[in-house]
């Protein structure tokens, strides 16, 4: 569902050239909202910022915040936040009191 939203306003805002990277920041922070915060329900928003800016926002109910690390050679996990620091131009999170906002903006070339 997460990946569908994102596709459909990229394409709605004209901005296809952000699909892929988008999708997969998506899936990332979907991911580690429902690993992390082990809960199966989380809200996604799609936000154009400015002309050729989105964010993706994943929100969940966990208060522990977000911290990109250096996994091992061996590890197959760890390495989601590092990839959307590599696509997005920013990332962060907001805290809530009922938890926190993960989010990465993403910029069309101009």
């Amino acid at each position: 569902m997460a990946r569908r939203l994102v596709r459909a306003a990229l394409a709605v805002w004209a901005l296809n050239e952000l699909a892929e990277d988008g999708v997969l920041v998506a899936t990332e922070l979907v991911s580690n909202a429902v690993r992390h915060a082990r809960r199966a329900s989380v809200r996604v928003v799609v936000e154009r910022t400015a002309q050729g800016t989105v964010r993706i926002a994943v929100a969940d109910l966990s208060c522990t915040q977000p911290v990109a690390c250096l996994p091992g050679l061996n590890e197959d996990e760890g390495r989601g936040l590092l990839l959307v620091a590599a696509l997005a131009t920013r990332w962060g999170s907001d805290e809530r009191r009922w938890g926190k906002i993960v989010w990465a903006e993403l910029e069309a070339r101009r």
